[in-house]
Protein backbone atom coordinates (compact mmCIF):
# COMPACT_ATOMS: atom_id res chain seq x y z
CA UNK A 1 0.00 0.00 0.00
CA UNK A 2 1.12 3.42 -0.86
CA UNK A 3 1.06 6.10 2.08
CA UNK A 4 1.56 9.08 -0.91
CA UNK A 5 -0.90 11.40 0.06
CA UNK A 6 0.20 14.02 2.38
CA UNK A 7 -2.08 15.48 4.81
CA UNK A 8 -3.15 17.86 7.64
CA UNK A 9 -6.01 17.22 10.42
CA UNK A 10 -7.48 20.24 11.22
CA UNK A 11 -10.62 21.91 12.90
CA UNK A 12 -12.82 25.13 12.35
CA UNK A 13 -14.47 25.74 15.71
CA UNK A 14 -14.71 22.22 16.09
CA UNK A 15 -15.74 21.07 12.51
CA UNK A 16 -13.20 17.80 11.52
CA UNK A 17 -11.33 18.61 8.58
CA UNK A 18 -8.73 16.61 6.58
CA UNK A 19 -6.68 18.92 4.39
CA UNK A 20 -5.19 16.50 1.68
CA UNK A 21 -2.94 17.49 -0.79
CA UNK A 22 -3.49 15.64 -4.37
CA UNK A 23 -2.12 18.55 -6.50
CA UNK A 24 0.00 16.92 -9.14
CA UNK A 25 -1.83 13.71 -9.81
CA UNK A 26 -5.38 13.01 -11.22
CA UNK A 27 -6.02 10.54 -8.82
CA UNK A 28 -8.80 10.83 -6.09
CA UNK A 29 -9.49 9.63 -2.33
CA UNK A 30 -12.16 6.92 -2.48
CA UNK A 31 -15.40 6.58 -1.01
CA UNK A 32 -13.71 3.41 0.79
CA UNK A 33 -10.68 5.21 1.70
CA UNK A 34 -13.01 8.17 3.20
CA UNK A 35 -15.26 5.86 5.50
CA UNK A 36 -12.11 3.56 6.48
CA UNK A 37 -10.89 7.14 7.86
CA UNK A 38 -13.52 8.35 9.63
CA UNK A 39 -13.98 4.91 11.47
CA UNK A 40 -10.77 5.44 13.54
CA UNK A 41 -10.97 8.30 16.20
CA UNK A 42 -7.53 9.94 15.15
CA UNK A 43 -8.70 10.02 11.45
CA UNK A 44 -12.08 10.98 11.82
CA UNK A 45 -13.65 13.43 10.42
CA UNK A 46 -16.68 15.59 9.16
CA UNK A 47 -15.23 16.66 5.76
CA UNK A 48 -12.09 15.64 3.77
CA UNK A 49 -10.74 19.21 1.32
CA UNK A 50 -9.01 17.78 -1.55
CA UNK A 51 -6.82 20.05 -3.04
CA UNK A 52 -6.34 19.83 -6.60
CA UNK A 53 -4.00 21.90 -9.03
CA UNK A 54 -6.34 25.33 -10.31
CA UNK A 55 -7.81 24.64 -13.74
CA UNK A 56 -7.18 28.23 -14.82
CA UNK A 57 -5.39 31.28 -14.70
CA UNK A 58 -6.17 32.91 -11.35
CA UNK A 59 -8.00 29.74 -10.04
CA UNK A 60 -5.21 28.88 -6.74
CA UNK A 61 -6.62 25.09 -6.54
CA UNK A 62 -9.71 23.20 -7.13
CA UNK A 63 -11.49 21.54 -4.44
CA UNK A 64 -13.16 17.83 -4.31
CA UNK A 65 -15.31 18.00 -1.19
CA UNK A 66 -16.08 14.70 0.36
CA UNK A 67 -18.24 13.83 3.50
CA UNK A 68 -17.40 11.09 6.13
CA UNK A 69 -20.09 8.56 4.44
CA UNK A 70 -18.11 8.71 1.21
CA UNK A 71 -20.54 11.19 -0.64
CA UNK A 72 -19.29 14.70 -2.09
CA UNK A 73 -20.28 18.13 -0.83
CA UNK A 74 -20.52 21.12 -3.37
CA UNK A 75 -19.46 23.52 -0.23
CA UNK A 76 -17.91 23.35 3.34
CA UNK A 77 -17.32 26.98 4.39
CA UNK A 78 -15.16 25.77 7.61
CA UNK A 79 -13.05 23.61 5.17
CA UNK A 80 -12.30 26.43 2.79
CA UNK A 81 -10.89 28.45 5.61
CA UNK A 82 -8.12 25.34 6.89
CA UNK A 83 -7.68 25.50 3.07
CA UNK A 84 -6.25 28.77 3.13
CA UNK A 85 -5.01 28.47 6.56
CA UNK A 86 -2.88 25.52 5.40
CA UNK A 87 -1.67 26.87 1.84
CA UNK A 88 -0.46 29.93 4.07
CA UNK A 89 2.22 27.51 5.00
CA UNK A 90 3.45 27.22 1.58
CA UNK A 91 2.16 30.75 -0.17
CA UNK A 92 2.97 34.12 0.81
CA UNK A 93 -0.78 36.00 0.43
CA UNK A 94 -3.90 37.32 1.27
CA UNK A 95 -6.36 36.47 -1.08
CA UNK A 96 -7.51 33.10 -2.76
CA UNK A 97 -10.01 31.88 -5.09
CA UNK A 98 -11.29 28.43 -5.58
CA UNK A 99 -13.82 26.17 -7.80
CA UNK A 100 -15.75 23.86 -6.11
CA UNK A 101 -19.01 22.00 -8.04
CA UNK A 102 -20.77 24.77 -6.03
CA UNK A 103 -19.08 27.27 -8.08
CA UNK A 104 -16.81 29.93 -6.80
CA UNK A 105 -15.46 30.82 -3.34
CA UNK A 106 -13.30 33.89 -2.76
CA UNK A 107 -11.69 33.83 0.63
CA UNK A 108 -9.33 36.20 2.17
CA UNK A 109 -6.94 36.14 5.35
CA UNK A 110 -7.85 38.60 8.23
CA UNK A 111 -5.35 37.70 11.07
CA UNK A 112 -3.58 35.20 12.81
CA UNK A 113 -5.72 31.93 11.93
CA UNK A 114 -8.31 34.02 11.05
CA UNK A 115 -10.44 33.52 7.48
CA UNK A 116 -12.81 35.12 6.15
CA UNK A 117 -14.68 32.89 3.17
CA UNK A 118 -16.99 34.95 0.80
CA UNK A 119 -19.54 31.85 0.47
CA UNK A 120 -21.22 33.73 -2.71
CA UNK A 121 -25.51 34.34 -2.92
CA UNK A 122 -28.26 32.29 -1.33
CA UNK A 123 -30.88 31.18 -3.47
CA UNK A 124 -34.29 30.67 -2.65
CA UNK A 125 -36.61 29.27 -5.64
CA UNK A 126 -38.06 26.02 -4.91
CA UNK A 127 -35.99 24.50 -7.49
CA UNK A 128 -32.87 25.77 -7.24
CA UNK A 129 -32.37 23.93 -3.37
CA UNK A 130 -33.69 22.01 -4.45
CA UNK A 131 -36.96 20.80 -3.38
CA UNK A 132 -39.63 18.16 -4.63
CA UNK A 133 -42.52 20.03 -4.66
CA UNK A 134 -43.05 23.42 -5.51
CA UNK A 135 -43.23 26.20 -2.75
CA UNK A 136 -43.63 29.73 -3.58
CA UNK A 137 -42.27 31.23 -0.28
CA UNK A 138 -39.65 29.32 0.75
CA UNK A 139 -38.70 30.94 4.26
CA UNK A 140 -41.54 28.35 5.50
CA UNK A 141 -42.65 25.42 4.22
CA UNK A 142 -45.18 23.32 4.98
CA UNK A 143 -42.69 20.35 7.04
CA UNK A 144 -42.87 19.28 10.48
CA UNK A 145 -41.99 16.56 12.71
CA UNK A 146 -43.26 14.99 15.75
CA UNK A 147 -47.26 14.83 16.70
CA UNK A 148 -50.08 17.15 15.10
CA UNK A 149 -51.30 18.41 18.13
CA UNK A 150 -47.72 19.19 19.61
CA UNK A 151 -44.98 19.31 16.82
CA UNK A 152 -41.83 19.35 17.78
CA UNK A 153 -39.67 21.03 15.04
CA UNK A 154 -42.01 22.47 11.80
CA UNK A 155 -42.14 25.07 9.16
CA UNK A 156 -38.37 25.39 8.63
CA UNK A 157 -36.72 27.87 6.34
CA UNK A 158 -34.81 26.34 3.56
CA UNK A 159 -32.17 27.82 0.89
CA UNK A 160 -29.47 26.70 -0.78
CA UNK A 161 -25.89 28.03 0.27
CA UNK A 162 -24.40 25.62 -3.11
CA UNK A 163 -25.89 23.02 -1.18
CA UNK A 164 -29.54 22.78 0.22
CA UNK A 165 -30.13 23.71 4.10
CA UNK A 166 -33.19 23.39 6.21
CA UNK A 167 -33.07 25.71 9.16
CA UNK A 168 -35.96 25.07 11.87
CA UNK A 169 -36.44 28.05 14.57
CA UNK A 170 -36.70 26.52 18.55
CA UNK A 171 -37.34 28.74 21.32
CA UNK A 172 -35.87 26.01 23.85
CA UNK A 173 -31.87 25.22 24.25
CA UNK A 174 -30.82 23.70 20.85
CA UNK A 175 -29.32 21.22 22.81
CA UNK A 176 -32.33 19.64 24.38
CA UNK A 177 -33.97 18.64 21.26
CA UNK A 178 -33.23 15.05 20.01
CA UNK A 179 -30.87 16.22 16.60
CA UNK A 180 -29.42 12.93 16.43
CA UNK A 181 -32.52 11.21 16.36
CA UNK A 182 -34.47 13.46 13.34
CA UNK A 183 -31.56 14.37 12.10
CA UNK A 184 -31.55 11.39 9.35
CA UNK A 185 -34.68 11.31 9.41
CA UNK A 186 -35.17 15.20 7.73
CA UNK A 187 -31.88 15.13 6.20
CA UNK A 188 -33.36 12.02 3.84
CA UNK A 189 -36.73 13.32 3.91
CA UNK A 190 -38.74 13.09 0.37
CA UNK A 191 -38.77 16.64 0.29
CA UNK A 192 -34.86 16.84 -0.13
CA UNK A 193 -34.43 15.13 -3.39
CA UNK A 194 -30.48 16.00 -2.69
CA UNK A 195 -31.24 15.75 0.70
CA UNK A 196 -30.04 18.89 3.31
CA UNK A 197 -28.46 20.10 6.26
CA UNK A 198 -30.64 19.86 9.28
CA UNK A 199 -30.12 23.33 11.73
CA UNK A 200 -31.88 23.84 14.71
CA UNK A 201 -31.60 27.79 15.21
CA UNK A 202 -32.38 29.72 18.61
CA UNK A 203 -32.97 33.57 18.33
CA UNK A 204 -30.77 34.79 21.51
CA UNK A 205 -30.42 38.79 19.97
CA UNK A 206 -30.99 40.79 17.07
CA UNK A 207 -27.18 40.37 16.54
CA UNK A 208 -27.48 36.63 17.85
CA UNK A 209 -27.79 32.93 16.99
CA UNK A 210 -27.01 29.80 18.64
CA UNK A 211 -26.81 26.80 16.05
CA UNK A 212 -26.60 23.32 15.90
CA UNK A 213 -26.40 21.36 12.90
CA UNK A 214 -26.97 17.70 11.36
CA UNK A 215 -24.65 17.96 8.57
CA UNK A 216 -26.10 15.57 4.97
CA UNK A 217 -23.43 13.46 4.61
CA UNK A 218 -21.25 13.51 8.01
CA UNK A 219 -23.70 13.29 11.23
CA UNK A 220 -23.80 15.77 14.02
CA UNK A 221 -21.05 18.56 14.00
CA UNK A 222 -19.39 21.08 16.22
CA UNK A 223 -19.52 23.78 13.16
CA UNK A 224 -20.90 23.32 9.65
CA UNK A 225 -19.91 27.11 8.19
CA UNK A 226 -22.59 26.98 4.93
CA UNK A 227 -25.23 25.76 7.49
CA UNK A 228 -24.95 29.00 9.95
CA UNK A 229 -24.71 31.14 6.74
CA UNK A 230 -27.79 29.71 5.43
CA UNK A 231 -29.01 30.06 9.38
CA UNK A 232 -27.91 33.94 9.12
CA UNK A 233 -29.52 34.26 5.73
CA UNK A 234 -32.79 32.31 7.18
CA UNK A 235 -33.29 34.71 9.98
CA UNK A 236 -32.85 37.96 8.14
CA UNK A 237 -35.46 36.39 5.89
CA UNK A 238 -37.97 35.82 8.55
CA UNK A 239 -37.14 39.10 10.82
CA UNK A 240 -35.48 37.59 13.02
CA UNK A 241 -31.96 39.29 13.51
CA UNK A 242 -29.70 41.63 10.99
CA UNK A 243 -27.77 41.11 8.48
CA UNK A 244 -24.56 41.05 10.59
CA UNK A 245 -24.19 38.86 13.16
CA UNK A 246 -22.27 36.43 15.57
CA UNK A 247 -23.12 32.93 15.28
CA UNK A 248 -22.56 30.30 18.36
CA UNK A 249 -21.88 26.79 17.54
CA UNK A 250 -20.81 23.53 19.91
CA UNK A 251 -17.45 24.29 18.75
CA UNK A 252 -17.35 28.13 19.41
CA UNK A 253 -18.62 31.31 17.67
CA UNK A 254 -18.02 32.67 13.69
CA UNK A 255 -19.06 36.22 12.17
CA UNK A 256 -21.58 36.50 9.37
CA UNK A 257 -22.66 39.12 7.23
CA UNK A 258 -25.14 38.97 4.49
CA UNK A 259 -23.63 42.16 2.33
CA UNK A 260 -25.88 44.65 0.32
CA UNK A 261 -24.29 42.68 -2.93
CA UNK A 262 -26.36 39.41 -1.67
CA UNK A 263 -23.09 37.61 -0.88
CA UNK A 264 -22.95 35.90 2.53
CA UNK A 265 -19.32 36.41 4.19
CA UNK A 266 -18.34 34.01 6.76
CA UNK A 267 -15.10 34.95 9.02
CA UNK A 268 -13.38 32.35 12.08
CA UNK A 269 -10.46 30.63 13.45
CA UNK A 270 -8.77 27.61 12.18
CA UNK A 271 -6.73 25.04 14.06
CA UNK A 272 -3.89 22.65 13.17
CA UNK A 273 -3.75 19.18 14.75
CA UNK A 274 -1.32 17.21 12.86
CA UNK A 275 0.25 16.11 9.44
CA UNK A 276 0.52 12.56 8.32
CA UNK A 277 -0.16 10.58 5.36
CA UNK A 278 -2.40 8.30 4.01
CA UNK A 279 -3.48 5.79 1.04
CA UNK A 280 -5.71 7.34 -1.46
CA UNK A 281 -7.30 3.89 -2.27
CA UNK A 282 -7.72 2.05 1.28
CA UNK A 283 -7.76 5.01 3.75
CA UNK A 284 -4.57 3.62 5.86
CA UNK A 285 -3.02 6.47 7.36
CA UNK A 286 0.07 7.40 9.77
CA UNK A 287 0.28 10.73 11.67
CA UNK A 288 4.09 11.72 10.36
CA UNK A 289 5.42 12.63 14.37
CA UNK A 290 4.87 8.68 14.99
CA UNK A 291 6.91 8.20 11.80
CA UNK A 292 9.40 10.64 13.01
CA UNK A 293 9.81 8.42 16.67
CA UNK A 294 9.67 4.76 14.90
Amino acid sequence: MSMDVSFSKMNGLGNKIIVADMRGRADKISSGAAIALTAIEETSFDQIMEIHDGDAVGIDAVLRIINSDGSEAEACGNGTRCVVSWLGREIDQEKYLFRTTGGLLHANVVGDDLVSVDMGEPRFGWRDIPLSEEFHDTSGIELQIGPIDDPVLHTPSVVSMGNPHCTFWVSEDIHSYDLERFGPMLENHPVFPERANITLARVCARDHLDVRTWERGAGLTLASGSSSCAALVNGVRKGFVDRKSRITVPGGEMKIEWRDDNHVIMSGPTEFEYDGHLDAVTGEARRDDENDNS
